[in-house]
């Protein structure tokens, strides 16, 4: 089966609201080695001007994948999660992530491509905060290989 074609312009309903805790922010930055006090410790967080601890950039996939997920399970759009492999990650940030934001991620399909057998798909995420205010928005492109 191939990727549908016409996945490209479709944007999915607002994801759950995923709400971003403290020791999660500090476990995200355990496991990418981020070492700034600013993502492990809340007096360091607050005396820098912001309400708790700050997730590392990449943290942003953990409320993507939420998006992502709710676009894999679609049952029209040819991608079989068994052959995709991650492709690209960008992020554009409004502000960082903080603990005790309240996310929410809206994904847009923007790009289809074939390329021989194989199929790029990029999805971008608006990710917003409980007032509807830009966060991040994430990017990514997922290749799913086709036959071999």
């Amino acid at each position: 089966m191939s990727v549908n074609p016409e996945l490209q312009g479709r944007t999915l309903p607002a994801s759950a609201s995923y709400l971003v805790g403290r020791e999660k922010v500090r476990e995200f930055s355990r496991a990418v080695f981020a070492q700034s006090p600013l993502n492990h410790d809340p007096e360091a967080a607050i005396a820098a001007g912001y309400a708790d601890v700050v997730a590392p950039p990449t943290f942003a996939v953990v409320v993507q994948e939420h998006a992502l997920a709710e676009l894999l399970a679609l049952p029209d759009t040819g991608i079989d999660f068994a052959r995709v492999v991650h492709g690209d990650q960008r992020f554009s940030f409004t502000r960082p992530i903080v603990a005790g934001d309240l996310l929410t991620a809206t994904l847009t399909v923007t790009s289809v491509k074939t390329l021989g057998a194989h199929s790029m798909v990029t999805a971008e995420s608006r990710i917003v905060d409980a007032s509807g205010d830009h966060v991040v928005t994430a990017i990514s492109t997922l290749v799913v290989r086709g036959d071999e």
